[in-house]
């Protein structure tokens, strides 16, 4: 089965007629994330040949030539670093020759510098300031003028998980109050409903089809959907992401405290409870009240990312109950992540334990190991739904 790596586009209502990129949305596809610091032709004919249907890919962590890969410099972006897109062109090409589909996302934009590359700090010049938001429909203007007809690309997504509400203190939690701060921001650069609708205008100045995947409030999280204002644009999909609860999912949180279903933390540092289905449906009560409410097809809602640190408990059963939520719903998906080279909490190939001494060995002594990768009960979960196994 061929490989579809998706940078995440998405198509909708009204789409036209023969626009093949939309039509790959219109039924449910199922891929994966891929934040990876070097995309290798090795990576991309290991995910043809598991079959995955589409890569949800961010260039940010690629050796840039100047400050931040593509944009030169996310305080004072000007064109395209050439030699930046010299790269992501040959990687695009390498994921078309394997058959695979790009959603393009990106994690940094002018003013919006991930924390990861901005000393664990959050930035938030881009709702702040409305040179910046120029400056990032002129970055995304520009890419998508270049890359609108490349094959292997069924998707962008603008930004990855937006949180201009966080500066106030706003994560998901108290939507009351939030509804309250809306209300006065609403229009301004902190309006996340308009930054959205900007940079679809400005992507359908130079592409009028490609599907634009929109990340909604609160870092995606679902209750994010609750203040989502969808666009007067056929080909878009909409995306939250799936970690519930934190605090269980992260390892270095959970401290082997929290196990899935029968002791899930019941707030922050409480008493636990028991999960069963509807438990993780009420989860996702905003997304599908939201769907309703807009008479949303399913081929219109993406499960951008969705994980847990291996290492958890009942992290097989977690898994494999969201997935069967989310088939029930024929909404997208993309697990997070697949062979990821900086980072192995939720590489799944590697099974619920460590990767062993010879491996850290071997990095001590300054080689570059393969990771001890292989079929095992965790990564079955999520392997039978590409190869068809059961």
């Amino acid at each position: 089965m061929k490989l579809l790596l998706c940078f995440i586009l998405v198509a909708g209502n009204g789409s036209a007629a023969g626009n093949s990129k939309w039509e790959f949305w219109s039924e449910q596809r199922k891929g994966a994330n891929a934040f990876n610091e070097r995309m290798t032709e090795k990576w991309f004919a290991a995910a043809a040949d598991l079959g995955l249907e589409f890569v949800r890919m961010t260039p940010d962590w690629w050796k840039a030539d100047e400050r931040d890969f593509l944009l030169g410099n996310s305080s004072k972006f000007e064109k395209i670093n050439e030699a930046d897109f010299a790269e992501l062109k040959r990687v695009l090409d390498l994921a078309e020759k394997h058959g695979v589909k790009i959603v393009l996302s990106m994690v940094s934009l002018p003013g919006a510098r991930n924390r990861q590359f901005n000393g664990n700090k959050f930035d938030y010049r881009l709702w702040t300031a409305e040179k910046y938001q120029v400056q990032a429909m002129a970055f995304w203007r520009e890419l998508a003028g270049r890359l609108k007809g490349h094959p292997a690309i069924v998707a962008y997504n603008p930004l990855n998980e937006p949180h201009p509400a966080r500066k106030f203190g706003f994560e998901g939690e108290n939507t009351g109050e939030f509804a309250k701060w809306y209300e006065k921001k609403r229009g301004t650069t902190w309006d996340l409903n308009r930054f959205n609708d900007r940079m679809v205008k400005a992507i359908r100045d130079v592409d009028a089809s490609t599907p634009i995947l929109l990340d909604c409030w609160f870092h995606a999280g679902p209750k994010g959907f609750e203040f989502l204002e969808p666009l007067d644009d056929g080909n878009t999909l909409y995306s939250f992401h799936v970690y519930e609860p934190w605090n269980f999912t992260t390892h270095r949180i959970n401290k082997g405290r929290y196990s899935y279903p029968d002791a899930m933390p019941k707030w922050w540092d409480g008493p636990t409870e028991r999960w069963t289905k509807a438990t993780m449906r009420g989860r996702l009560e905003a997304v599908l009240e939201w769907a309703k409410r807009r008479r949303m097809p399913p081929n219109r809602i993406v499960v951008g990312e969705f994980g847990c640190d291996r290492r958890t408990k009942g992290a097989r059963q977690y898994l494999a109950d969201w997935i069967e939520l989310f088939n029930a719903k024929g909404w997208h998906w993309a697990f997070y992540a697949y062979r990821e080279d900086k980072w192995m909490a939720m590489d799944y190939e590697l099974g619920t334990g460590g990767v062993g001494w010879d491996y850290w060995k071997a990095i001590d002594r300054g080689e570059k190991p393969e990771k001890p990768r292989k079929d095992n009960p965790l990564w079955e979960v999520i392997k039978r739904e590409f190869t068809g196994s059961k």
